[in-house]
């Protein structure tokens, strides 16, 4: 069993009630309405490429909000590499409401598990040299469940939102230096961890000069980073802040800043770019009683 931490179930609660209130509003399901409610189905929830499991706690939502009534096995948990063919769940109800409950299922199934397998894809890449660490550029609405599937694909959250920590990029340094910015934070909000961006060595200079916790190599050549990382070295006797790489950092060059001494590379293309992997419900009609 996967020892995998999923979202938080308000979350999911609250993400699957919106996704359900969408395709329901006003007047529900008009076609499965029109079924016989004696007919049931066993059914498969399988995969149909290769890939990494997440969004589980989802779809067993989906079915349990459409009809407590329908009865789902999961075989697989979030984390977990699947094949092509791989059964997932066993799902058995009613055949109206499993088919109301489908698409909703399916849906956050197929956009997680995309997610997690292009996670697993970069971390397979750096096969521990690095971590990889997710961003901000989620979809509005769907960000904690889009960070779990990144833990489930083997990578690690960079902060939650805008209160996790103080992160100053340029647009944030206007009128004052990255010195006067981060001694105005700590005596602000003592305690709270310091993020710069640098795009440029003598930013990052200055980031290491103020003691920075964190420093964002941004848009940086694999050597370049390598210089940054020279200066930071030399320039922190008391040990050196948690330095992170990014921007356009993709599957075909991120082998390429694993070995340049960063602690991570973060990449938005793990959330907002990651294809759908195909997961599919395959339906047997279970025999009608007259």
């Amino acid at each position: 069993m996967s020892t995998f931490m999923h979202p938080p179930h308000g979350e999911v609660r609250s993400a699957v009630q919106r996704a359900l209130a969408e395709d329901l509003t006003p007047l529900g399901d008009m076609t499965s309405s029109m079924l016989d409610r004696s007919i049931t189905a066993t059914c498969q929830i399988n995969a149909r490429k290769p890939g990494r499991l997440a969004g589980r706690a989802c779809a067993a939502e989906a079915f349990l909000q459409v009809d407590p009534n329908i009865s789902v096995v999961w075989h697989r948990d979030d984390g977990d590499m699947l094949e092509a063919g791989t059964v997932i769940a066993d799902v058995q109800g009613t055949l109206a409401t499993v088919l109301t409950a489908e698409r909703t299922a399916l849906n956050f199934l197929g956009h997680l598990s995309g997610i997690a397998t292009r996670v697993s894809q970069f971390v397979e890449l750096v096969d521990g040299r690095i971590g990889i660490w997710d961003t901000r550029k989620t979809t509005p609405g769907l960000r904690s469940l889009e960070k779990a599937a990144v833990r489930a694909g083997g990578g690690r959250n960079h902060r939650g939102n805008l209160s996790g920590w103080l992160m100053f990029k340029d647009n944030h340094l206007v009128g004052m230096s990255i010195v006067e910015a981060i001694e105005q934070a700590r005596d602000r909000w003592p305690g709270r961890p310091l993020h710069v961006e640098c795009d440029r060595l003598d930013q990052v200079e200055q980031a290491v000069a103020a003691h920075a916790d964190l420093i964002l190599l941004d848009n940086m050549t694999p050597d370049t980073v390598r210089e940054a990382m020279a200066l930071i070295g030399d320039k922190r006797p008391d040990g050196r802040p948690i330095v992170e790489a990014s921007g356009g950092i993709a599957l075909d060059t991120v082998e390429r800043y694993a070995d340049t001494g960063v602690d991570y590379v973060s990449s938005g293309s793990l959330t907002n770019s990651a294809p759908v992997l195909d997961i599919g419900l395959d339906i047997e009609i279970d025999a009608v009683e007259r």
